[in-house]
Order: structure tokens, then C-alpha cells, then sequence
């Protein structure tokens, strides 16, 4: 598989994510439902933004590695919260985590009326290899 990332700008640099990526020879893709912080047993966590942030990438990172792909190769990553105030108070624990994997991806923040119970943020993405 081979990625190249399209970023006429450089500003974007900064927010952690770029334009577009353009995929070929690609072997498989993963497309990763919402994963939020729901706990093995489906219950919904209850705690703050923070918490529910780390506990939806913990999720994320199991469902892309126990589907035998890689964090790195997230191609596009979209973030549902109920309070983009609250997540840009935790967008550190995000970027941080992007940068770990080195991760270059397309996205797109949605901020919604609600989620499912007490829920505060989703990640949603798109994975190849």
C-alpha cells in the first residue's frame, strides 16, 4: 500500500490532520464504526470529555489491531462530540496520540445535539493496508 498526502497549505499542520490522502496498492480497508467509551460489557461510560477521549481511542486502537491493520494507516478519522469546547479543553490527548502513530489522515469534526446516552465523543474511521 501506498499513501500520499495532498496539503496545498501548511496550516492545517498544526490541527493534525491534512487534506486528503490518496491510497494505491491497497490490499484491504476497514471502515471503523463510531467507537466511543462503552465498556466491554456495552455499558456507557459516564465520566468527563478527557476520560471518554482516551477510553473512544483505546477502543479505536482495539478494533483496528484485532482487525490485523495498523494505526498508522488511518486514512480518514471523523470526531462526533456533543461539545467541541470541551474536546478542544482535551484536544492534546488527541493530537498526541495522531502524532504517536504518525498517523496522516482526512477529517472532519461534527459538533451534535447528542449521542447515544451519556456519551460525549466518537471516533469514526477509515483504515487500509
Amino acid at each position: 500500500m501506498e499513501k500520499k498526502v495532498i496539503n496545498p497549505w501548511q496550516w492545517q499542520n498544526e490541527r493534525s490532520y491534512v487534506q486528503a490522502v490518496e491510497t494505491t496498492n491497497v490490499q484491504g480497508t476497514l471502515y471503523v464504526s463510531g467507537q466511543t467509551a462503552i465498556d466491554d460489557q456495552g455499558i456507557s461510560c459516564n465520566a468527563d470529555m478527557k476520560t471518554q477521549l482516551i477510553h473512544a481511542i483505546q477502543n479505536l486502537e482495539k478494533v483496528i489491531n484485532d482487525a490485523g491493520y495498523q494505526c498508522e494507516n488511518i486514512v480518514r478519522l471523523n470526531v462526533y462530540t456533543t461539545s467541541s469546547e470541551e474536546l478542544f479543553n482535551h484536544f492534546d490527548i488527541f493530537q498526541e496520540w495522531i502524532s504517536k502513530h504518525n498517523i496522516k489522515q482526512a477529517s472532519t469534526l461534527f459538533e451534535v445535539i447528542s449521542l447515544f446516552e451519556s456519551l460525549k465523543v466518537e471516533l469514526e474511521a477509515t483504515v487500509v493496508k
